[in-house]
């Protein structure tokens, strides 16, 4: 079964972007960058993988699943399918179709959904974000791959949303763990069921 994978940058106070969505505050560059781009080239929006020149095939990821902030996001800056290499899905129950002839609108039950794609061949599913779509899907999700920046926002949009209480706490385990020169840690966890 694939697994579905929570892969976000987050400050040490644990937001992944302003209020307003910017994520400017996220340097770009370090030694943190090549190593991550070799081993997640995927997670490249593809118009960035084409300034790059990188092409090599999916690695870890052939589906992305994204909140309407994050879709949105892609929007502002030029495109409506920000993964076109990926199987994409844009979770919302605002958007009234398919943002785009290659992007996949959910717009109910999307645990549901994320359990169907759960049981299709292929690599394993990248949550995008956000940080309100990770908590509705907290119950599926079995990894979260963490860029931690040494940066503390003091407000912002939270790693897990701001909605509902969970029911009870999920408990996930380090599986690896790797803190660059330039102070970004990327931490590997996975679920304990």
């Amino acid at each position: 079964m694939r697994k579905l994978t929570y892969y976000v940058a987050a400050t040490i106070d644990g937001f992944i972007a302003t209020d307003a969505g910017s994520v400017d505050f996220f340097p770009v560059g370090g030694d943190h960058g090549p190593a991550i781009i070799a081993q997640y080239p995927e997670t490249l929006p593809t118009k960035v993988r084409q300034v790059l020149g990188v092409d090599k095939p999916c690695q870890n990821f052939d589906t992305v699943l994204m909140g309407r902030k994050t879709h949105d996001f892609g929007v502002r800056t030029g495109t409506s399918s920000p993964y076109a290499h990926l199987r994409q899905f844009v979770v919302s129950t605002t958007l009234p179709e398919n943002p785009a002839p290659d992007v996949e609108l959910i717009s109910e039950d999307p645990i549901a959904r994320v359990r169907e794609l759960k049981r299709e061949k292929g690599l394993g599913i990248w949550l995008c974000g956000g940080g309100e779509l990770a908590q509705s899907l907290m119950p599926e999700i079995d990894q979260v791959f963490l860029k931690l920046y040494p940066i503390v926002l003091g407000h912002g949009r939270p790693l897990f949303g701001t909605g509902s209480r969970l029911p009870e706490p999920s408990k996930f385990r380090v599986i690896t763990s790797r803190v660059f020169e330039d102070g970004v840690a990327f931490l590997k966890y996975a679920r304990v069921r």
